[in-house]
């Protein structure tokens, strides 16, 4: 049961890890003394790493016996896995429908920790190759998803806003100053969906949308990206209404998620 720690990893994490290895069915609760014994690790080195993980809601400690059992930090982890895999198991027939009907690459991404965290991608077998992959995170201020994000969400736009000392320069397009990206949040509020015209790479643009659960609360958004010359100002329109019908099935299928 024993991870023997790689050049490159953490040897603390990988303690942590084995040792939470040992709470098992068969024996849910454990001392610290007994513990070490059984893995092999000094009796203080145990008791910190089982010290530190309750203070972080890993492990419970029973105040009467004094015995460390398994927290509920997992199970709110494990949870949030479920629910990722949720969401994408409803959008993604979706995404593929919007996908062949634009016929350009299709995106779902959400905010994580002051970022776009991409949940799900389709490819038109039309539509341009792009790097973007499941899992990337990209900056909020010069992408689609991200102005949707922070235009429908205040509590993250301000925080954002305010963490940011400065607004990383990626293209000649990208937005750099607060005043004015406020500005184009309150834009895109009012139109509804984003324009990325170049802003986080050159030759791409992105045009996105926000997805709501059924009782209003914004849930993530939705994306197409392709090259600019195929993204004519007059068929914006037309990307847009796609967008929002994809956006609309979306919040059926995820319902009050």
């Amino acid at each position: 049961m024993s991870v023997k720690p790689a050049g490159h990893l953490n040897n603390s994490i990988v303690k942590a890890f084995t040792l939470l290895e040992y709470f098992s069915n068969v024996k849910t609760h454990w001392g610290v003394r007994e513990l070490s014994r059984e893995i092999g690790v000094h009796e203080s080195t145990t008791y910190r790493l089982m010290s530190t993980l309750e203070s972080l809601g890993v492990l419970y400690k029973n105040p009467e016996t004094e015995k460390y059992a398994l927290g509920l930090k997992l199970h709110e982890l494990g949870n949030r896995v479920k629910v990722f895999d949720s969401v994408v198991s409803l959008s993604h027939p979706v995404l593929n429908e919007v996908a062949l009907e634009i016929e350009e690459t299709v995106h779902l991404g959400i905010w994580h920790k002051g970022e776009v965290l991409m949940i799900d991608k389709v490819e038109c077998e039309k539509g341009l190759r792009l790097d973007s992959r499941i899992g990337q995170t990209s900056p909020p201020h010069c992408t689609g998803l991200g102005k949707i994000l922070l235009a429908f969400d205040y509590i993250h736009k301000n925080e954002f806003l305010e963490a940011s000392d400065r607004l990383v320069s990626f293209t000649p397009n990208t937005i750099t100053h607060k005043d004015k990206l406020k500005e184009e949040l309150e834009k895109i509020h009012r139109q509804q969906y984003a324009l990325d015209n170049q802003e986080f790479e050159l030759g791409l643009i992105c045009l996105a949308v926000p997805v709501f659960n059924n009782k209003g609360k914004l849930i993530a958004a939705i994306s197409a990206a392709g090259p600019s010359v195929r993204f004519k100002k007059d068929q914006l329109k037309d990307y847009v209404e796609i967008l929002k019908r994809g956006a609309e099935k979306l919040t059926h299928k995820i319902g009050n998620l």
